[in-house]
């Protein structure tokens, strides 16, 4: 269990979901980290899903993998990249988590008889869980994110965890409430009335936030923090402003001007300790706002199409990636998200590819969009526009080369046709039993596997180092039964498993191609904004040589 004294913040949303607590949690930990303590970011996603790996990434957003191939919300993609190292898969609790083992406790007969109820059964496992986080990162200070909204009846047994322990150790436990104050158009001011009632709806539940973070279009006035304050029962100085900014990198320093840290601190009964600093990430915020150039991407993608809106957030991490390795050099990414839907139905021409200064194709599944993708493919490769595959990505060029370069005529990937005759993308052994009992959640090729790089590829001057080690997400591989053919037809195969049975990263000589290269991996998922991921990097290299 966590040590004793161990501090816990609770961050709980208000008047509407959608408005920045992962943010918000992530900037409250990385300004806490720059005092020098240690701290741990927890994510609470209420669903009764065990992970977030089944669900559909047009509706919940990106699927971000642990290390430890924990399929997580992708608010633990950005707590690793703020805080800048790995997660463990503790820091995230789901309700299909948390009921999935009293259920388990109970079958095994743990309870001693007893009626097992919500209360104290339920309650006492997230809160056995929460402390379970903190003993693990051995950290001083739990930041915790309580997903949904105050009033959701999904939540409400995590906000009774936290006001239990709030009860039993009022010294050691803060609330923070991150609301939305609106400024409707026809009205023409900030209104504080719907923030006030979340914070007295989150008082039904005995719980009294100390400090509010208010998020909208503009900066909060004085006189609206002393309305907050007078209605609320809560210090002028804790209720924090939180306006939409360009950059979510640029969170921590806003807090830091309403001294954020120095209010959690004392509240929390903690003194500063010897500032591990802000230089760094301040370094990199300025190279966010002051690019010299920039350079054109287009993102193909099948995950974008949500009703007459567009889901950027089923590639966060890409996106984010992007623009770390873009940073670095200097360089303002545009990015263009394109349906490879469109590519199918031509209701968006080739050509249009043209204006790029490179082209990502991201992972993915099922059968949609595919034929759109590879169309996009082949026009990049005989174009020579930068491009990088992603997991599928990485797969359906090599579906694409095979068919138009290799000669194997009606080549396919098994995941859109599992009776083609020459599926050079083919299923691992391990998982075909796994399809068949249709044995789906938490079952793929996921988290971190080691491979070694070829000497003398881009992947191995990228990495500048032989062995690396990655996060997967994945079911299929490249058929070795024709991996001769098509390394015959040109195609490098520069980075592969130890046991040299899985094909890891794929590309070709830079005599055919300034840059073509695809993963079976996942890389985004390790880019972060103080050590941005070498792949991307000298992707965004090549884009910069083609303009």
């Amino acid at each position: 269990m966590a040590k004793k004294g161990h501090k816990y913040i609770f961050v709980i949303g208000g008047v509407m979901s959608g408005v920045g607590k992962g943010v918000a949690t992530a900037s409250i930990g990385k300004v806490l980290q720059a005092n020098g303590y240690k701290v741990n970011l927890v994510k609470v996603d209420p669903y009764l899903n065990v992970d977030a790996g089944t669900m559909n990434p047009t509706e919940h957003g990106e699927t971000f993998v642990l290390r430890s191939g924990l399929e997580t919300d992708q608010d633990m993609g950005n707590y690793e990249r703020f805080l800048n190292r790995d997660l463990p898969e503790e820091n995230y609790v789901t309700s299909g988590m948390v009921y999935s083992e009293v259920i388990k406790r109970e079958r095994n007969l743990e309870y001693d008889g007893e009626c097992v109820e919500a209360i104290p059964h339920v309650r006492d496992e997230i809160i056995r869980r929460f402390q379970k986080a903190a003993s693990v990162n051995g950290s001083e200070i739990s930041v915790i994110e309580i997903g949904g909204t105050v009033g959701d009846f999904q939540n409400a047994m995590f906000i009774e965890a936290a006001r239990v322990m709030r009860a039993k150790h009022p010294d050691n436990v803060l609330f923070i409430m991150v609301t939305y104050l609106p400024i409707p158009s026809k009205v023409g001011e900030m209104k504080t009335k719907p923030t006030q009632n979340a914070i007295r709806q989150l008082n039904a539940y005995g719980v009294q936030p100390t400090i509010v973070i208010g998020r909208s279009e503009e900066v909060i006035d004085a006189r609206r923090k002393g309305k907050i304050a007078e209605q609320c029962n809560i210090k002028p100085d804790h209720v924090i402003s939180a306006p939409d900014i360009e950059s979510i990198y640029d969170v921590p320093m806003n807090f830091e001007r309403d001294n954020v840290s120095g209010v959690v601190l004392k509240e929390l009964k903690l003194k500063k300790k010897k500032k591990a600093g802000m230089q760094k990430w301040n370094a990199f915020v300025r190279k966010v706002h002051n690019p010299k150039r920039e350079v054109n991407i287009a993102v193909v993608g099948k995950y974008f199409d949500t009703g007459d809106f567009v889901l950027s957030d089923a590639y966060i991490s890409v996106i984010e990636a992007v623009k770390f390795s873009s940073y670095t050099q200097g360089v303002k990414p545009n990015l263009a998200w394109l349906n490879s839907k469109d590519f199918e139905t031509g209701k968006k021409k080739l050509a249009a590819l043209k204006k790029y200064d490179g082209v990502i194709v991201p992972g993915g599944f099922g059968k949609t969009g595919i034929e759109g993708k590879i169309k996009v493919i082949k026009y990049i490769r005989e174009n020579k526009i930068p491009y990088l595959g992603l997991c599928y990505g990485m797969q359906l060029a090599i579906v694409e080369y095979a068919r138009n370069v290799a000669g194997i005529k009606k080549a396919t990937t098994r995941e859109t046709d599992e009776n083609a005759e020459r599926q050079v993308i083919s299923i691992m052994e391990d998982q075909k039993e796994k399809l068949h009992n249709k044995d789906y959640g938490g079952t793929m090729r996921l988290g971190a596997y080691p491979a070694y790089l070829k000497r003398g590829t881009i992947a191995r001057n990228a990495y500048k180092k032989e062995l690396v080690e990655e996060r997967h997400r994945h079911r299929y591989e490249v058929n070795p039964e024709y991996v001769k053919r098509l390394e015959e037809a040109g195609m490098v195969f520069s980075g592969v498993s130890p046991d040299k049975k899985l094909m890891e990263i794929v590309e070709l000589p830079k005599s055919k191609h300034p840059f073509f290269l695809g993963t079976q991996f996942h890389p985004e998922f390790q880019a972060r904004p103080l050590s941005p991921h070498p792949l991307f990097t000298e992707f965004i290299k090549a884009t910069l040589k083609r303009q």
